[in-house]
């Protein structure tokens, strides 16, 4: 029996991973396409996201979330039963497309493919990675080297690790295909220095190709036939470079919460005050749904760094609670002892109090 093929689609927080999925699926010339979404934290947004997509293939039963955990640390937990339950399904799949959350490594989620339930029957077709052109020219992930080798000359037992380099890094070292998400926000040159960029952290000539707003043929991100579950030993990860195999992978670095609050007096000025919450703190990204007053449809609220998109994705259910819930994700000991101060600050915001969130 043909087995079925797999593309895990991997990037880092806010690259655009959702929006590709979501064209992909409103372009899949009749294929049966299941979803494996995983979110780190409580508030499955993206599900939604795709669930709300208005074609045939985002049924709900083609639409699977694992939230609250990193795919990549519960593979025998989670994965492999989900797998089998797509498996069993009486009718085919012509393909599996899993979206891993920002902050996982595709290296041990690729490398459970090889496992006998699994393998038999399922290959993974090709690891796409999307990256943020603008961010990456913007030098978001990038140190500052004289600050570091302050650090160091100050207290050598440091730990100088960069985790969102290294999640970079990794996400690179893992692929098949590299996407370059928001091509359009940057000029043709920083652009090249971006490819310039990536391609040293792949180590491996990579196929490299650019979208805006996520639109790509299917046939370009499906039919890779890479196998790529056979060669994923040869593109190791930080971790696995840095100790032995088997060591458990955590994500201690990184701390997530979900703020719940009413409806959004303005969503203007909400937009404009959350941005200033996001620099104050140094969020890393934040993204759910929210209602607004006077309006029947919610908001989706999408940010990463400085960056905020809002648009209203679909009307209320009449049944559905007009609340408004975002998920808050930074490094960990940046927002740690900050979460009190942005819960209260998100409810001002809401409430239209912009100068309290400020303050």
């Amino acid at each position: 029996m043909r087995k079925i093929p797999a593309t895990v689609i991997t990037g880092f927080l806010g690259a655009g991973k959702t929006t590709l999925i979501r064209n992909l699926l409103q372009n899949a010339d009749g294929r049966r396409i299941a979803l494996v979404i995983n979110e780190f934290g409580d508030l499955g947004v993206d599900g939604d996201i795709l669930r709300g997509c208005g074609v045939e293939t985002c049924r709900e039963e083609d639409v699977v979330e694992l939230t609250n955990g990193c795919i990549c640390c519960t593979v025998a937990d989670d994965f492999i039963p989900t797998m089998e339950k797509l498996l069993e399904r009486a009718d085919r799949l012509d393909h599996i497309v899993i979206e891993t959350s920002g902050l996982a490594l595709p290296q041990p989620l690729v490398a459970a493919f090889n496992w006998p339930e699994v393998k038999a029957r399922v290959t993974v077709d090709g690891v796409v990675t999307v990256i943020d052109a603008a961010a990456v020219a913007a030098g978001r992930f990038a140190d500052d080297e004289a600050k570091v080798q302050a650090q160091r000359e100050a207290d050598e037992s440091l730990d100088h690790d960069n985790p969102l380099e290294e999640l970079f890094e990794d996400q690179i070292r893992a692929a098949d295909l590299l996407v370059l998400s928001k091509a359009d926000l940057v000029s043709v040159e920083a652009l090249e220095g971006v490819k310039a960029e990536i391609q040293n952290a792949a180590s491996r000539k990579l196929a490299i190709v650019t979208a805006e707003q996520g639109k790509l043929p299917a046939d370009v991100l499906l039919g890779l036939a890479a196998g790529t579950e056979d060669h994923i030993h040869e593109r190791r990860s930080h971790h696995e470079m840095e100790h032995e195999a088997g060591h458990e992978h955590d994500h201690d670095d990184f701390e997530s919460f979900v703020v719940e609050t009413g409806p959004l007096a303005s969503p203007d000025a909400f937009m404009a005050g959350l941005k200033a919450l996001i620099a104050e703190h140094d969020i890393l990204r934040v993204k759910g749904f929210a209602a607004v007053e006077g309006k029947g449809a919610r908001l989706l609220i999408q940010a990463v760094g400085q960056r905020i998109d809002g648009y209203y994705d679909r009307p209320f259910a009449a049944n559905e609670a007009r609340v408004t819930r975002l998920v808050v994700i930074g490094l960990h000991d940046a927002i740690e002892e900050s979460e009190a101060a942005i819960r209260e600050a998100v409810a001002q915001l809401a409430a239209g109090h912009v100068q309290a969130a400020a303050e």
